[in-house]
């Protein structure tokens, strides 16, 4: 296995093997009890709240968040972090007010709370989109990304294989159903937690190591050196540009990169929260795992979640961070800057054993992300499409193995498209190609889902208006307003400035893509209240909501307090 030590690959091996065998026990301890449909794509009522919330972190933990935002935190810096602790205020929101309303009626798809809520045609759209967004943008990110990375540790020239393995991997855990996705995601969250402060540990004290000349690293100097070298990475808060026309040549182009991807104070008003509470509330490959559970497990698990959710960035971020100060003072020979390769080119340094264990780690984020992804690409297609359009009358048997067929089918398409990286992922910057393309979506699908929820009034008129007219702007914002508009408009300021890829210089003209999503979001919310004050007062099709459903206990209250108070100690300390 390359550069891997046979210490590293025993290592590896150990993971493999626990993890399988895991799996394999869980799969045949739990398949007497229910064979039926929602067990296999739910697990109902059989995960506990630590389970599901190790499942939502190793779903969510995957190559876009090691590699993409360890590359982000190379280019940007902690800024990149709002990702990340943002997501744990949204989690307190989903448990609080989203969760109660999905269990209350019995919601087990995303693509069901629509036609429940609104009409089947809407259902249907909407599920098309979701099959559609998972595996061609996120389940080919997932394997790209995490491919590229591992081949790299390994010296390269492994890529397409190691995509096979990371596919057959997820599968021997996917095809066993959410029991053993859930269960088994919780010793991948061990590994990847363990392998991940070990890998930061080891960063931090080869910083001040090959900074400070120390002959044994110290991790806390090695972080007070990474805040010494390099400041301006350790802003929450990036300034507006003072120009929005830059060249190469000028050193305010490289601010107008990082400002377009993460604008500032701007974005907690726009794209950022939709984000955040689209992803985690209106994502079937996310909510999926609390949907089987009763609402103190669900809300438990969720908020533990969040809480993990506070430490992510020390794992995923302050690799790039580090390898920006190493490759700036020249100590990082061999990594060209591109910043999608400086997580594995920090993996670089580690000794024998520990590369081992962050292979390790890493693997266990990507397999559970496939895994998790795959299930829920099943479940939309079974439940939402097979079952209601292609042959209704399917045995519990015959829609797990449609379940089944699904996955098989998916990660062959994912594998087609990433073969060649057909899509250019890699020349996006995978967290930021993730980001920007779900985006197109997201305002429209969250408008739909918010007012569905909480506001009566809104017609399956409204909602199927709303989710196209959200994709049409979120597309016009990045591809047309500038020509039509111009660059500096109330609703807008857009940049140009010059990329440098494979020694081609571009010439980018755009609006900061979480700036488009606000807009797109909020117009989207405002026409559909418009064509929902021509229906009734109340639609017939409204849900039930009383206080009472939103009402936690002293516990709940506790992890949210506790969550809530350790995110502003970070706001204030890094504002």
């Amino acid at each position: 296995m390359g550069n891997l030590s046979t210490i590293d690959i025993i290592i590896f091996l150990v993971y493999f093997v626990v993890v399988a065998g895991y799996g394999i026990w869980i799969y045949n301890r739990k398949k007497s009890a229910a064979t039926g449909s929602k067990d296999y794509f739910l697990a109902e009522g059989s995960l506990t709240w630590w389970a599901i919330g190790a499942s939502l972190i190793a779903s969510n933990i995957s190559a876009e968040q090691f590699i993409g935002m360890s590359g982000e935190g190379f280019f940007v810096g902690i800024a990149v972090a709002a990702y990340e602790w943002i997501a744990a205020i949204a989690l307190i929101i989903i448990a609080v007010w989203f969760i109660p309303i999905y269990l209350k009626n019995k919601i087990y798809t995303m693509p069901q709370f629509l036609e429940t809520r609104y009409n089947k045609s809407v259902s249907l759209i909407m599920a098309v989109f979701w099959l559609f967004l998972y595996v061609i943008v996120n389940l080919t990110s997932i394997l790209y990304l995490g491919a590229l990375a591992i081949d790299t540790l390994l010296g390269g020239d492994n890529l397409h294989i190691i995509m096979v393995g990371l596919l057959l991997m997820a599968l021997l855990i996917g095809l066993g159903g959410m029991k053993v996705i859930g269960y088994t995601d919780v010793i991948q969250v061990a590994v990847l937690i363990i392998g991940g402060f070990a890998t930061v540990y080891m960063a931090l004290q080869i910083v001040d190591q090959r900074i400070n000349g120390a002959a044994v690293g110290n991790a806390f100097a090695g972080f007070q050196t990474l805040m010494n070298e390099a400041p301006e990475h350790f802003k929450l808060m990036l300034d507006k540009p003072t120009t929005t026309t830059t060249t190469l040549a000028m050193p305010e182009n490289l601010n107008v990169q990082k400002y377009v991807v993460l604008p500032g104070l701007a974005m907690y008003f726009a794209g950022q929260w939709i984000v955040n509470l689209n992803y985690w509330g209106c994502n079937q490959y996310i909510t999926q795992r609390a949907l089987g559970a009763d609402l103190k497990t669900a809300r438990t698990g969720i908020l533990f979640a969040g809480f993990l959710k506070l430490f992510m960035p020390i794992i995923v971020m302050l690799p790039g961070i580090a390898a920006y100060v190493l490759y700036t003072k020249g100590h990082l020979t061999g990594f060209n800057g591109v910043k999608d390769g400086a997580y594995s080119a920090i993996l670089g340094f580690l000794p024998t054993g520990l590369k081992g264990l962050a292979v390790a780690a890493l693997t266990a984020a990507i397999v559970a992300s496939l895994a998790g992804k795959v299930n829920s690409i099943s479940t939309i297609f079974t439940l939402d499409i097979y079952k209601k359009y292609l042959k209704a009358d399917a045995t519990e048997i015959e829609m797990v193995r449609t379940g089944r067929w699904a996955i098989i089918i998916a990660m062959a398409v994912a594998l087609a498209f990433t073969w060649t990286d057909v899509l250019g992922i890699g020349g996006e910057g995978g967290f930021t190609f993730i980001q920007k393309y779900t985006g197109f979506i997201s305002p429209g699908v969250f408008a739909m889902f918010l007012l569905g929820m909480f506001w009566k009034r809104t017609t399956g008129a409204a909602a199927l208006v709303g989710v196209l007219l959200g994709f049409l702007l979120a597309i016009f914002f990045n591809s047309f307003a500038v020509d039509i508009f111009g660059k500096e408009t109330w609703l807008y300021t857009a940049f140009t400035y010059e990329k440098l890829e494979n020694g081609v210089v571009h010439t980018i003209t755009e609006i900061p893509f979480l700036i488009n999503m606000g807009w797109s979001f909020f117009i989207t919310v405002a026409v559909m209240v418009m064509i929902s004050l021509a229906g009734p007062k109340v639609n017939p099709k409204a849900f039930a909501i009383d206080a009472t459903m939103f009402k936690v206990d002293n516990r709940t209250l506790v992890m949210i307090v506790a969550t809530v108070l350790l995110l502003t100690a970070l706001y204030v300390r890094f504002w």
